[in-house]
């Protein structure tokens, strides 16, 4: 955190009513490129007096954008969507250089961002409505979806330009006006977007911004204007705005962390499988909820497993994302790093076996930017930190097991269920494992079981609280109420 802006790197602003606001705070939280080390931007952390100027814009635009036919509040979309394969490339290097992941992880996860955009431009069917005539003699029934009002998304640092996009397409579509506030780590990929919006021919007001930290989080869970929250981030955080918004008698879909099992059957094809494998658990240095973390091998899988784990992670060149040829960037920031590291000496202080050891990789080039290895652990106990805490990072532990049902409870003693995987041969296996994961997304010989944009994204257990997941057609649920009419004319 720091109080004193400076002249040689950009101070951001809120985005308020449809143009750049500064905030009304003296407090800065430096924004660092994580694969060089250098700070590259100031961000403000707002007040709640910030939070209630975007909410206060949001409700006045609120009504004409209601009132907007929803297929023209399509045609806004469809316009973001131009503008964003437009700036494609402009916008993975932008979350490359806030985030560190590399750029072909970047442009994949603008992709999806877009992908959200596109089912939301699907609002006109989505939001459709039944009916019935004749529910008794001479009366007639029927169900519209309306919006809310004004909502709000609070994003988290790893996905910069996806998870927002998750939220605000929907909540637009639908007809609410929006309040988004992006991590304070990463807010360089959003100020790029509300630009964009700002050619999609958006009114004022219906999409606002506020930059800040944990003050604006309150402030957007105790607002009495705001109608709707959307989270993503750790678990206790997502408790405390679920607890918190809920309270204040808001709406809420709060997404949190993750430990997530990969299971490996002795009858799995390892020598098309390791690769996926691999980019499970360090794909984005291991900062996404749906990364591998436990990685079970079955009976007899473990030693190939294991042996194939290792290389692989000793092949994985480490670098700066921005640079040909890298396979994992570095983590977020030295503080990041530094919580990771002691995760590794809590491992080899309970008895792991360490077989791969990422504190040692440097990277010559790049001295002072936050770069951990791919490590890995093998026989570790779900009794140890590393076998039960979110490390959110690129640590591989592999808790071998001598049954499919050993593995099923393992997953089952754990209290977060986000994702999980399997890889085998089998049907049966596969349809005995899915049927009976706690975790709401299974990957059958897929490293990453992440839904597409017309599918439901979200957890269980203390992965997930709420009711209606993240986009697909609970983003319409979310951002809609079913408001019933019956009618009888004489």
């Amino acid at each position: 955190m720091s109080t004193i802006s400076s002249t040689d790197v950009q101070v951001l602003d809120n985005f308020i009513g449809g143009r750049w606001v500064t905030a009304r705070t003296t407090e800065f939280f430096d924004v660092h490129n994580p694969a060089i080390g250098d700070v590259i931007g100031r961000t403000p952390l707002s007040t709640s007096s910030d939070v209630d100027a975007a909410v206060q814009a949001a409700a006045t635009a609120f009504p004409a954008w209601r009132d907007t036919p929803v297929n023209q509040r399509a045609q806004v979309l469809y316009k973001l969507k131009a503008q964003m394969e437009a700036r494609f490339d402009e916008l993975a290097r932008i979350v490359t250089t806030e985030h560190g992941k590399t750029l072909d992880e970047a442009r994949g996860s603008v992709r999806r961002g877009i992908e959200c955009v596109e089912v939301a431009c699907g609002a006109p069917s989505l939001m459709q409505g039944t009916g019935l005539e004749d529910i008794a003699a001479g009366i007639d029934c029927h169900v519209v979806r309306q919006p809310l009002g004004v909502v709000a998304a609070i994003a988290p640092f790893n996905f910069p330009a996806m998870v927002p996009m998750w939220f605000m397409p929907f909540a637009i579509a639908t007809g609410n006006t929006f309040v988004l506030k992006p991590s304070e780590q990463v807010p360089l990929s959003q100020r790029k977007m509300m630009e964009l919006l700002q050619k999609s021919d958006l009114p004022s007001g219906v999409v606002n911004l506020v930059n800040g930290g944990r003050e604006v989080v309150d402030a957007i869970c105790d607002h009495p204007d705001i109608r709707a929250v959307s989270f993503v981030g750790s678990t206790p955080v997502a408790k405390h705005v679920y607890q918190r918004a809920t309270h204040a008698g808001k709406r809420v879909q709060a997404l949190g962390g993750a430990k997530n099992f990969v299971v490996v059957m002795p009858d799995a094809d390892l020598e098309r499988s390791i690769g996926v494998i691999t980019e499970s658990f360090y794909g984005c240095a291991g900062e996404r909820c749906l990364a591998g973390s436990m990685l079970v091998p079955i009976g007899e899988a473990h030693r190939d497993t294991r042996d194939r784990m290792v290389a692989a992670a000793k092949a994985l060149k480490v670098g700066d994302g921005t640079q040909p040829g890298i396979g994992m960037g570095p983590v977020i920031s030295a503080k990041h790093r530094d919580r990771v590291v002691s995760y590794i000496e809590k491992g080899v202080a309970e008895g792991a076996k360490l077989l791969v050891d990422g504190r040692q990789t440097r990277v010559a080039d790049r001295p002072n930017g936050y770069f951990l290895g791919p490590t890995v652990f093998d026989e570790v106990s779900p009794r140890m930190t590393i076998g039960h805490d979110e490390i959110f990072g690129p640590v591989a532990s592999i808790c071998p097991v001598k049954t499919l049902e050993e593995a099923i409870a393992l997953m089952k003693s754990h209290p977060n269920a986000n994702a999980t995987s399997i890889f085998t041969s089998s049907g049966k296996a596969a349809r005995e494992f899915a049927r009976h994961a706690d975790a709401s997304m299974v990957g059958v010989n897929i490293g990453v079981a992440a839904p597409m944009a017309y599918f439901p994204f979200g957890g269980a257990k203390d992965s997930f609280f709420g009711d209606l997941k993240a986009h697909g057609r609970d983003g319409i649920e979310f951002y809609t109420d079913k408001k019933v009419t019956i009618s009888r004319w004489f």
